[in-house]
Parts: C-alpha cells; structure tokens; sequence
C-alpha cells in the first residue's frame, strides 16, 4: 500500500541506492534474467521466480543484490495495485484450475485467507526458510492461518489521518475532525474499505476486532455517505492521496503511516496521527500460488528477505513496520536517515501505541458482499 514518489527519493538520499541506479525491468535484464526467461517459471524449478507485488515496495538494489546472491532470475512488477481488482485478474485462471503467471504475491492479510480458504495458496516449503524464525511473535500463527503454514508477512502498517498544517491551522487529534465543517471540500478517504470504514467506526465507538456483520457497521456508512452527499469529502484515492495532501488539495485525509513518514521529510507541514479513537493495523502477506513449481526459488527469497540485514535495507526504503525481529539494531548500523527512522514510533511503537490498534476480524463472504457493495455506491467505484 506504498507510494510511489518518495521512497526512491529518500534511498538517494540515505545512500542506500547507487548514482547509476536502474529500474527494476533494467536490473532483470543487467543480471541476465530477461522477461521471457523469468516468464517461464514452471520450466526451472528453483532457478527463476515471479514475484508481483505492491508498488515501490522494494528498492531496485535490494532485488538485484538478491539476484547476485543466489544465481536467481527474478521478475519483480509492481502490478498489484488492489486486493478486489487483482484477486478478479487471476480467480478465472486460478478457479479452473490453471496457473497465475506469478509465483508469489503479497495481499493484505484479508485477501490472502481468501486464497487460502478457495485452495489457491500452497504450503510454504517452511523447511528451507530457517530465517521465518526471525518473524516478530505478534504476527505468528494468524487465525486464518493458525499453523502459519500458508503466510509470511511482508510489509506492516497503520491506517490513520495524514494533515498539511498550513491548510487546517491546527493539530488534528481525532475522527471528529475529518468531518468539522471548517473543512468541507478538503478531506480525502481511502479507496481501500477496510481502512476507511474502519477509522470511522472506530471514531463512533465501534470495535472492528468483532464486528461480523453489515448491521453491525451500518452507522459508519450512514456517517460516510451523508460526508460524501454534504460535499465533506473532496475525493476517494488510492495511492495518489499524496498528491493532494503536499499540494493543499486536503486539508487532512485517511492515510497510511509510512507513506507519511517518507513525505513528511520533504515537507514538514504534513503531519500523521493515530486518530484518538484508535487507528487500524493491517499487514500485506507473502503467498504462494498453486501451480506454481519453483519451491527452492520460493524458499531462497523469503529467507533472504527475513534475514535482518536485508530488512533493514527494504526498511529503509519503505518505512513501513518491517516483520522481521532485529531490524532496528540493523537500521541503526546503516546510519544516517536509515538509522533516524530507527526511532520513529511509527515503525517500531511501543506496547502504549499498539493497543490502541485494531484488525479486522473476519467476514463471511455473503457480509463481505454487503460491505463492499455499499462502499462502492458511495464511493461510486
């Protein structure tokens, strides 16, 4: 759930990325791995591997260091860009029975038990991966996944309101304020509904750790449609909210935390908070496909990137909650920026702050309908 635009600006600047840096089609095909033999990942067992993930979700050096390590022609897009819009580009393939052109993926962890439970993800070979021992103890053994068989987190967040002093003159402090009137036309929401929904019922006294019904929720989409009729909100945005936000487009809107951390070292005006009420947390998990064949290739990235030196280095470039244990001592030896985002409370808060947080529990499908039809009307998606 990244954006774009700072993340290759701050590993300039924390020197963790070359003057000669490339992009990530130019670095497969630097270290031999063309497209059409990353493509074919059933054929070489071990020896290729896809992996589509969210946008600048990693930087280009880390992929290529991977490459050089192990001898891996690795393809590495960014083309997963919504959990419903692309769980919609592979069920026709996946539901016949066919393979998905990636062997790996990361969705948010909701979308990633869907997998699971229609039978698309494979076991992970756990066996090759000694590193899945350095996962932070918070996020072993999910329900959906109790015997943390089928899942390894790849990147942590937070959802809660991002504001640009010089619009609002003040502090922002709460749910409340996205909906003051001081700020009519100014407020941006997510497109992503679990964030969005979650934040404001959160704001009206709701815990979404137990809500499992639409009945339950009806007062937030009540409160976000009649925002959306009375012109409260400006628009609903993915990652571009940026955008918007650093050029006084919004005055404050709902936003996640290491987009905001990246931002806000190029403009101190851009503030994040974890609403009063709380804030949700969310983490975007590593599954792999059925179909597809390269276990030992599967195996070697997921230890690699759980190795704390190297996730250190996507830490660095991502400044979301990294979930491998160590990282910090890690952030700290490289210095400069990445060792000052070692102290960000946003990436490694303490127990305080993490209570105020809260996850989703599941939904069943038929309610999970019910949600997302209802966001869409009001949203208009």
């Amino acid at each position: 759930m990244p954006t774009p635009m700072n993340r290759r600006e701050f590993l300039i600047r924390s020197g963790l990325m070359g003057v000669g840096a490339m992009s990530i089609p130019a670095i497969l095909s630097a270290c031999g791995a063309s497209d059409t033999a990353s493509d074919t990942t059933g054929g070489s067992p071990g020896r290729s591997l896809y992996f589509e993930n969210w946008p600048a979700y990693i930087d280009e050096e880390t992929v290529k260091l991977f490459m050089a390590a192990t001898g891996i022609e690795m393809k590495y897009t960014e083309a997963y860009n919504d959990n419903n819009e692309y769980f919609a580009k592979v069920q026709p393939l996946l539901a016949k029975g066919d393979k998905a052109d990636p062997d790996l993926i990361a969705p948010t962890f909701w979308m990633a038990s869907r997998y699971v439970k229609l039978g698309w993800a494979q076991k992970l070979p756990l066996d090759k991966i000694p590193n899945a021992a350095n996962l932070r103890p918070d996020l072993k053994n999910p329900a959906w996944d109790p015997n943390g068989e089928f899942s390894l987190p790849w990147q942590t967040g937070i959802a809660g309101i991002a504001y640009n002093t010089k619009i609002t003159g003040r502090e922002i402090k709460g749910m409340a304020d996205l909906f003051a009137p001081e700020f009519k036309g100014k407020i941006g929401m997510l497109t992503e509904m679990r964030d969005t929904m979650g934040l404001i019922l959160m704001g009206e006294g709701k815990n979404i750790e137990t809500i499992s019904t639409f009945d339950e929720a009806a007062v937030g989409f009540e409160k976000l449609e009649k925002a959306k009729s009375d012109g409260q909100i400006r628009s609903f945005t993915g990652n571009d909210y940026m955008d918007d936000l650093n050029a006084g487009n919004f005055a404050a809107c709902v936003a996640w935390s290491g987009d905001v951390v990246q931002l806000s070292r190029d403009n101190p005006d851009i503030k994040f908070v974890i609403p009063e009420e709380g804030g949700t947390s969310w983490y975007d998990t590593m599954i792999w496909l059925t179909g597809s064949e390269n276990s030992d290739a599967v195996a070697q990235w997921i230890n690699w990137c759980y190795d704390p030196v190297n996730a250190a280095r996507i830490t660095a470039f991502v400044a979301y909650m990294s979930p491998v244990a160590g990282v910090k001592d890690e952030l700290v030896k490289l210095g400069g920026d990445a060792a000052a985002i070692a102290e960000s409370p946003l990436l490694f808060p303490d127990e305080a702050t993490l209570s105020r947080l809260q996850t989703w529990g599941p939904l069943s499908e038929d309610e999970e309908a019910k949600f997302d039809e209802a966001f869409a009307k009001i949203t208009g998606a």
